[in-house]
C-alpha cells in the first residue's frame, strides 16, 4: 500500500542528499515488472543502456535518473 513508492522515495532523497549525480536501476520486461517500471518512471527515471557490468540482455531493462 504504497510501500515501494515510499522506499523510492526515501532513496531518491538520501541520493540527493548525498550529491549523486544519478541512479540507475535494472528490472525485468515481463508484464510482472510494469508496476514497477511505471513507478520508476513517475519519479523521472528513463530507460538507458547498460550500465557498470551489465550487458544487453532480452530480459532486462535499464533505466537511470539524473539527480
Amino acid at each position: 500500500q504504497g510501500a515501494g513508492r515510499a522506499i523510492l522515495a526515501h532513496i531518491v532523497g538520501v541520493a540527493r542528499s548525498r550529491a549523486y549525480e544519478r541512479l540507475s536501476l535494472e528490472t525485468g520486461v515481463i508484464e510482472a515488472f510494469w508496476p514497477a517500471q511505471r513507478l520508476y518512471e513517475s519519479f523521472g527515471f528513463v530507460r538507458c543502456g547498460p550500465f557498470s557490468d551489465y550487458a544487453e540482455d532480452p530480459f532486462s531493462v535499464f533505466m537511470t535518473l539524473h539527480l
